[in-house]
């Protein structure tokens, strides 16, 4: 990581020196700040190519040029949220100041990104037929159906990435061709995309023994007809700790489901009433659909059979090999059905648009 504090420069520096600066840091961008390190405003290229097409020389000060009303970040501002910022505002760099004004740090968009970076492989489900919302599937494969504008599926993928995320296998079957031409190997996104290649239908959880090896790090498995607001990175660090300390070798993520009785309820001793429950809610936890594995399970999903994740987790349980769950508290929607592919459709300017 360069040296952010080579590249602060005082408001009367030449106009001459400061591209020596940002030559010099390569950090494309020379920061102004007075006597005590307050920002007063930034330097870059396009900011001196716009002063001498104006007519103004090298040899005077950089206030005649710099920008006053920089984008910054606060303190308080976890990664995240700063790669949101810069990938909104189309941004490469971002000082971060205190309350007072002063200069604490600048990121850059290449930074973030290398310290967030994982290595761990993730695998999107996207072989699905999507036979509950034709005709919309009959053209096109659901993972491309769009909400908010975007293809589910892309959303997905921006929400792995925005979490460091960058290494990826799809896994396609229906319509697989229209998948690979609009993601292609990823490079678009400045990941790394593989396919997995179904040439018949092996349940949610057979394509995983189709990836070119057995992974060598914990690896995440994720249906292609989700949209939620879990944090990925959050949940491969509790997967981690649970299998470092109480070995757990798989962790599912699960929602609450809340069902009401629409009747009375009524609890018996024989046939005596006991008690009487007025339209009770009754609470589950559902599967998420989202999962963390350690590499070892891979060995326990068969070759070239149908096989689902309820399989494999049966499998696991029979072996006495320990799961634990995660729970969603985040934004969470299966768009199989009709009806919450239309609601996600309504909440994705509120939830996924900032």
């Amino acid at each position: 990581m360069k040296d952010w504090r080579k590249a602060t420069i005082g408001p009367d520096t030449q106009i001459r020196e400061a591209i020596k600066v940002i030559d010099k840091t390569a950090l494309q961008i020379a920061l102004v700040v007075d006597a005590i390190g307050k920002l007063l405003g930034t330097v870059t290229d396009g900011d001196i190519r716009r002063g001498i097409l104006k007519g103004i020389s090298l040899d005077e000060p950089v206030k005649r040029i710099y920008y006053v009303s920089p984008l910054t970040a606060s303190v308080d501002d976890d990664l995240e949220t700063l790669h949101r910022i810069m990938k909104d505002q189309s941004i490469n760099q971002l000082p971060v100041v205190d309350r007072d004004g002063i200069v604490v740090h600048l990121h850059t968009l290449q930074d973030i990104l290398s310290e967030k970076k994982m290595k761990h492989p993730v695998i999107l489900m996207a072989g699905g037929l999507g036979t509950r919302l034709r005709p919309m599937t009959d053209a096109c494969p659901k993972p491309l159906l769009k909400i908010g504008g975007t293809p589910v599926l892309e959303t997905i993928l921006e929400g792995f990435i925005s979490s460091g995320f960058e290494n990826f296998y799809i896994s396609v079957n229906y319509k697989a061709e229209m998948i690979e031409s609009y993601f292609g190997d990823g490079s678009k996104w400045g990941v790394k995309i593989q396919y997995i290649r179904e040439t018949k239908r092996l349940g949610t959880a057979g394509s995983i023994r189709l990836l070119p090896e057995k992974p060598s790090l914990p690896f995440l498995v994720m249906n292609g007809d989700l949209l939620t607001k879990v944090n990925f990175k959050h949940l491969l660090e509790f997967h981690t700790n649970n299998h470092n300390l109480g070995g757990a070798c798989a962790t599912m993520c699960v929602r609450e489901y809340n069902m009401q009785i629409p009747y009375g309820v009524v609890e018996l001793e024989g046939n005596k009433l006991v008690r009487l429950n007025e339209k009770p809610v009754q609470r589950f936890f559902v599967n998420g659909g989202i999962y963390a594995f350690q590499p070892e399970v891979f060995d326990l999903v068969p070759e070239d059979i149908y096989y689902d994740m309820t399989d494999l987790f049966d499998s696991m349980l029979e072996k006495d090999m320990k799961s634990v769950i995660f729970q969603i508290r985040e934004y969470w929607m299966d768009i199989g059905h009709k009806r919450d592919f239309e609601i996600a459709e309504g909440d994705y300017g509120e939830i996924f648009v900032h």
